[in-house]
């Protein structure tokens, strides 16, 4: 196994821009739930309920740290997208090296939304509702990019 990446906390400030202050400790760093896990668990910091075509933003208070020439990519967690169509409102987060310095400390945040037409979606806090999963990426012989990150999420677009 490649060891690529490292989960942290966002700093307690960053942490307070987001959300309220007692939630801090609650961060749980995402694992694997078994040895032949690919996925890493992302556990949610509150309880939230999700009706009916509802969606949600949830601050995870994580970054994490990638090795060059990987990324990190989010899918909701199985069970939950094949009992509820719970689906991430980008359909998979790509988490870029690079991120992890943004001006948010790349904090990664996973925004759901419940696309059933009959159940609720109840999640507790320090329950897994999301996953990600390293993976490699290769790129062409003439790149030639040289634009460093300095901002957050949807940043990579923009010009400084």
């Amino acid at each position: 196994m490649n060891i690529v990446g490292k989960f942290e906390k966002v700093s307690l400030e960053e942490w307070q821009k987001e959300t309220n202050i007692e939630l801090y400790n609650e961060i749980k760093l995402p694992q694997r739930a078994t040895k032949g896990s690919a996925g890493y668990d992302f556990y949610s910091p509150i309880d939230f309920t999700l009706n009916p075509q509802e969606t949600i933003k949830v601050p995870t208070g994580v970054r994490v740290k990638i090795e060059d020439g990987w990324f990190l990519s989010i899918f909701p967690r199985s069970s939950l997208g094949f009992k509820y169509r719970l689906r991430l409102n980008n359909t998979v987060g790509i988490i870029d090296s690079d991120y992890y310095h943004a001006l948010n400390e790349g904090h990664i945040f996973i925004k759901i939304t419940n696309e059933s037409t009959d159940k609720v979606v109840t999640i507790k806090k320090g329950e897994a509702f999301a996953q990600g999963i390293f993976i490699p990426f290769g790129i062409t012989e003439d790149d030639d990019v040289e634009t460093v990150r300095t901002g957050g999420m949807g940043s990579t677009n923009q010009k400084n």
